[in-house]
This record gives C-alpha cells, structure tokens and sequence, in this order.
C-alpha cells in the first residue's frame, strides 16, 4: 500500500489511519464472502490497495491475471521419441548422426562393412520369457532348452501364452532343463500379465523408464534384461545399457581410458549418440568381437 505522509500536511496521519482503516476493511469483507472463488482474495486485496492509493491510479488488477496463477509452474514439453530401429531408413538415419557427432564412433562405422539389422518380431510375453530362458547360460545350452521349451506348447511359438506357461508346472519345467528359479520367474511373469500389471499393447506403449520400472517388477528380470529387451525385440533407438560388460568394454577401448567406466563416466561419453545410443551399443560389441578375433 503506498500511502506517503507529508511534513506540509498536519492531517496526513489522520488520512493514512482512516485508509488503512478502510483498506484492511475492505479486504475483510472480500474474503469472507461465501460466494468467492479460489484466488479470489488475492483480487480482493489488491483491489483494495488500488481503491486506498487513490481514485488517480492508472494500475488497474483484473481477474483474468491470475490465470497466470499455477500449482504447477513447470514448463510442459511434449517430447517426441525417434522411430524404431525397424527399418533400414531408420539405421541410415542414425549412422549418418552417430558419424557426425562422433568422430571415433565414425570410424569405426565406417570401417565396419555390415549395418546393424533389428529384426526381432516375436511378441513382447515371448522374447520375455525367452530373456529369462537364457539368462547365464551359454548361447548353444540356452537354445537347446528354448526348442524345448517351446515344443511343450500347441502351435509352437504362438502357443507361448500367459495362461499356457502358468498351466505348467515347476516339474514340467524341471524336465526340460528349467531350473526352479527360473520356473518361479517364468510363472511370476505369466502371472503379472493375468492381473493386468503387463499386457502386450501396454509394453509397446510404455516410455523407456516406465518399461525399467515395471518390468523389473518381475521376479528375475533386472534392469540389464530390460535394456537388452528394448533393444532387440522393441527396437528402442536410444537404450544405453551402462552396466553391460560388453559395452562397457567397447567404450573403454573406443576412448582409450585407462579403466572401465562406470554408469555415469558411460552416460557422459556416450551424450554425443543421442538419439541412437542403441545403435552405438550394437558397435560396441563388433568392437570386443573384433578384438577377440585378432
């Protein structure tokens, strides 16, 4: 309120008690109204101390200001994801960024004669399942109990369905060469897709942290599991999976550090890939098969 008293003026104390009288009065009176909407006080208030100030003011407070008003004053972005890795437009996209935003990455891209191809179709419940299948084995073990696993269903893949794998039992299981742990992980998943905690059509709607926070909900599945699920059978175009040894491996020999990186050293050098962090993984890799080969 800016009422100034006057050294030429004796009654000028006298004129700011009876505004501040008035003013405090008048605000009392706005904000008991039962009538008022939310916010409108704050109108009510300032109202006032423009009435107290003087008919002569030119500052005028409207209600629509405090539109403006938020209980949430963050800025909302709308991000859009890049397509999936699905396509070959799709991986020419992504070499093209990744060469010119890296220029060691670049070099080995263009040393390296076959693109990487994503191709993986089968549905979301399957290549879970098989994730869990395949966990700690070797590639040959681990296919062998897959085409096991799957001659146990009508129709084959197909026939790989919640309710299907729930009617098998940790014995059934156990025949194939399922160890319990996994047969207790498999039933865990088929059983979250039963009460709805997972479906198909809500995986492939599902942003990226949303599919970590709940697949991992699932006994059995870690968070490198998902990565490599978003990776190979969702076809996400920007997956960095910082706790994979491969990758990790890969980055080390790429920038010729002295040590691993660890998960933050990994997101830092590893800023430039974005959008396609995927597909610089997937170099990753040929570079330590590369090596190993030599």
């Amino acid at each position: 309120m800016n009422i100034v008293a006057s050294d030429k003026n004796p009654n000028s104390n006298n004129l700011i008690n009876s505004a501040v009288f008035m003013s405090l009065r008048k605000t009392l009176t706005a904000v008991n109204q039962p009538s008022l909407s939310p916010g409108s006080s704050i109108v009510a208030v300032k109202l006032a101390d423009s009435e107290a100030s003087g008919s002569s003011s030119r500052i005028t407070f409207r209600p629509r200001k405090i539109r403006k008003v938020s209980s949430d004053p963050s800025p909302r972005f709308i991000i859009t994801a890049s397509p999936p890795l699905s396509t070959k437009s799709t991986v020419d996209l992504a070499l093209r960024h990744l060469q010119s935003s890296d220029e060691l990455l670049g070099a080995l891209i263009t040393t390296h004669n076959d693109p990487p191809v994503f191709e993986s179709s089968n549905p979301p419940f399957l290549s879970l399942a098989r994730s869990i299948l395949y966990q700690q084995l070797a590639t040959k073990a681990a296919k062998c109990i897959y085409d096991r696993f799957i001659s146990l269903f009508n129709g084959g893949e197909s026939g790989v369905v919640p309710e299907s794998v729930i009617s098998l039992s940790a014995v059934d299981l156990r025949k194939i060469g399922v160890s319990g742990r996994k047969a207790s992980y498999l039933h865990d998943l088929a059983e979250k897709y039963n009460n709805g905690v997972l479906s198909d059509e809500l995986i492939m709607k599902m942003s990226d942290e949303e599919l970590i926070d709940r697949l991992t909900l699932v006994k059995g599945i870690g968070v490198w599991t998902v990565h490599m699920f978003m990776i190979f059978s969702l076809h996400r175009p920007d997956v960095l999976p910082v706790g994979d040894l491969g990758v990790r491996k890969g980055v080390k020999d790429l920038y010729g550090l002295k040590d691993l990186p660890g998960p933050l050293q990994m997101e830092q050098l590893c800023e430039k890939w974005r959008p396609y962090r995927s597909v610089g993984s997937w170099y990753m890799w040929r570079l330590i098969e590369a090596r190993k080969t030599k």
